[in-house]
C-alpha cells in the first residue's frame, strides 16, 4: 500500500521544496519495527534521494528491540530497511526503543511509559543534534556541515 501513496506523498515533498528559498535537505523519523516506517519511510526515502540527489538527507531512525516489543516481525522489518538507508542516506541517527525504555524506568522512575513520554525523549534528543541548525554559531551551521563533522 506504501508504494501507492508514494506519488501523492513525492507530490507534497516537491510543493514544500519548491516554496523553500534554500532547501539545504530533508530529515526523516520513522520507525523500523512496523511496516509503515520501515517499508513506506524506506521507500519514501530512496524516491527522495532519487530527485534530490544534491541535498542532504538524514534521517532519525528508531531501532526495534526484542526486550519492548511482542511483534514477531520487527527485527525482519529493520534488517530489511538498513540495506536502504546505507544506499540512499547521508546519516541516520540511530535512536534504540530498549534505551528509551531504560531511560524511563530508571531516570524518570515512570513504571508504565506512554508512547508520549518516549517521543518526549525522541524530542528532546533530536532538538540536542538540531539546535546548531535553528541557533546562530560557529559549529555546524547547516545540514551538510553537520553530517561531516558527525561522520569520522
Amino acid at each position: 500500500e506504501g508504494a501507492e501513496l508514494l506519488d501523492a506523498v513525492m507530490d507534497v515533498v516537491r510543493h514544500e521544496a519548491e516554496s523553500c528559498d534554500c532547501l539545504q535537505g530533508f530529515q526523516i523519523t520513522h520507525s523500523l519495527g512496523g511496516g509503515t516506517g520501515s517499508g513506506m519511510g524506506t521507500l519514501l526515502v530512496g524516491k527522495i534521494h532519487e530527485e534530490f540527489p544534491d541535498r542532504i538527507l538524514q534521517t532519525f531512525s528508531v531501532f526495534p528491540s526484542p526486550k519492548v516489543s511482542d511483534t514477531v516481525v520487527e527485527p525482519y522489518n529493520a534488517t530489511l530497511s538498513i540495506h536502504q538507508l546505507v544506499e540512499n542516506s547521508d546519516a541516520v541517527q540511530v535512536i534504540d526503543n530498549e534505551a528509551l525504555y531504560d531511560i524511563c524506568f530508571r531516570t524518570l522512575k515512570l513504571t508504565n511509559p506512554s508512547y508520549g513520554d518516549l517521543n518526549h525523549l525522541v524530542s528532546v534528543a533530536m532538538s540536542g543534534v538540531t539546535c546548531c541548525l535553528r541557533f546562530p554559531g560557529q559549529l555546524n551551521s547547516d545540514l551538510r556541515k553537520m553530517c561531516v563533522n558527525l561522520v569520522p
